[in-house]
């Protein structure tokens, strides 16, 4: 591998356990319900495509080529399958993220520009600010802290900013509660879904996720209606855009409950993904201390100990770099899955309406055939300039395509200016219990990322 720097570390960092036998229904079941990632087979992680029949015909594909015919040659042929639309429904309804077709490219046009570069650059100060109560936490944390905890908190407030200028109508402690209930429950496999039960069915899940879903509603629900109430339209944040938002073509509008679906998702997608992409990026440099001091050096020397802005990025490469091999070890989201509408070909092998074609971006990230000892820990892979080349459709961490996520340099901003403030400050080292990987609807870590934290005098 071409690289500028080789860490003397032979730290690997933790990964998910690897079923190298066939399962049974009944076993797959089991699984998926405790760990997603657990059942993705031994050979999905050195072969394009791998298939089987399970009451339907399933492929598992982790193949740039095919990741590309997916995501954007053939995009309509791949629709969002019906397991992963139910998980999501009773949090999220349609909103952008289950939506399709023209329902979709609406609310889509609709959220856009709160997203452009100009608009997120606009927001960097709150993320600096963020960062700063961030490293005050830290500081009164007794030296051992949880940083999906941390890192939670910390991303709460900004995604607030963006979508409601202001959080006075939530309390992040309950909210996020919730999401890990919601979580555990609709957000796990089912077993129903294993063994052939009808789509109307109601699944156990669906039903214990009630409580955690109102809770997370009534606060969204309270924010919106202070703003219709207030109605100046000057906040121009994601709200505001939603509530003018209107399908140019036949003149429809977010109904109350749209507008709910919708807030709800960017509120959890907005800060989740960002906070676990920190606490993941956090655990590795907390256990290469090579890499950490690499990183501390080049913050330092930009820093001079104060908090982070967007202007001193450029200036950090290496920042980006660990994030971005944090998210390929540790993708938010690991597994999707399409259902097939019409016949194709993926990988050579023939696709069949009604197949389910699962995308595995976990073991996309970590296949042998695209990248180099793929179980390393190794920034120095996103190097812009000695780093290897790699296919567009190689690393998906926020998807791709037309449908790639919305947010993606906001959550990469926001994610590095955090990141570059606590590295200039403290030490982070390993402490017990360790976490594991474990995919719900996101990759967490389980039970979280303990570290010892030292502050940098």
């Amino acid at each position: 591998m071409n690289r500028s720097f080789i860490p003397d570390s032979p730290f690997i960092p933790v990964g998910a356990p690897v079923h190298r036998r066939r399962l049974s229904r009944i076993e797959t079941a089991f699984i998926a319900r405790r760990n997603v990632l657990e059942i993705i087979p031994s050979y999905a992680y050195r072969q394009p495509i791998v298939s089987g029949d399970m009451l339907i015909r399933w492929h598992m594909m982790a193949d740039p080529t095919g990741m590309k015919r997916v995501m954007l040659d053939n995009l309509a042929n791949y629709p969002k399958s019906e397991i992963m639309r139910r998980m999501l429904r009773p949090a999220i309804g349609e909103s952008l993220f289950n939506a399709d077709g023209a329902d979709w490219k609406w609310q889509r046009q609709a959220v856009a520009p709160v997203f452009t570069h100009r608009n997120v650059v606009a927001l960097a100060p709150a993320m600096s600010a963020t960062a700063e109560r961030a490293s005050r936490r830290l500081t009164v944390s007794g030296g051992r802290a949880e940083l999906v905890a941390q890192m939670l908190t910390a991303t709460f407030d900004v995604i607030c900013d963006v979508a409601l200028s202001g959080r006075e109508h939530f309390d992040s402690q309950t909210f996020s509660r919730a999401i890990t209930q919601y979580f555990q429950t609709a957000g796990r496999a089912s077993l129903l879904d294993f063994l052939g039960f009808p789509e109307w069915f109601p699944r156990p899940g669906e039903l214990l996720a009630g409580s955690s879903v109102r809770t997370m509603h009534t606060m969204v629900a309270a924010a919106i209606d202070a703003r219709r109430k207030q109605a100046t339209g000057l906040a121009d944040d994601l709200l505001d855009r939603m509530l003018a938002a209107q399908d140019p073509e036949t003149g429809h509008r977010m109904s109350p409950q749209d507008l709910i679906h919708n807030m709800q998702f960017f509120i959890v997608a907005g800060h989740e993904t960002t906070a676990l992409a920190l606490a993941w990026a956090l655990y590795l440099l907390a256990n290469a201390p090579d890499w950490q001091e690499r990183v501390r050096a080049q913050v330092a020397a930009q820093l001079s100990g104060r908090t982070a802005t967007a202007d001193d990025l450029a200036a950090m490469p290496l920042v980006e770099q660990v994030l971005e091999e944090s998210m390929r070890l540790y993708p938010p989201v690991g597994l999707l899955a399409r259902t097939v509408v019409a016949d194709d070909e993926l990988c050579g092998r023939a696709m069949r309406p009604n197949d389910t074609v699962f995308l595995p971006i976990w073991a996309l990230h970590r296949h042998e055939m695209w990248w180099q000892e793929s179980a390393r820990f190794d920034p120095g892979r996103f190097d812009p300039v000695t780093g290897p080349k790699r296919d567009k459709y190689q690393y998906l961490p926020f998807g791709a395509g037309p449908r790639v996520c919305v947010g993606a340099n906001f959550a990469m901003m926001q994610a590095s200016i955090i990141l570059a403030t606590l590295i200039s400050r403290f030490r982070f080292l390993p402490s017990q219990p360790l976490p594991h990987p474990v995919m719900t609807m996101t990759v967490r870590p389980e039970p979280g990322v303990f570290l010892e934290v030292q502050p940098i005098e």
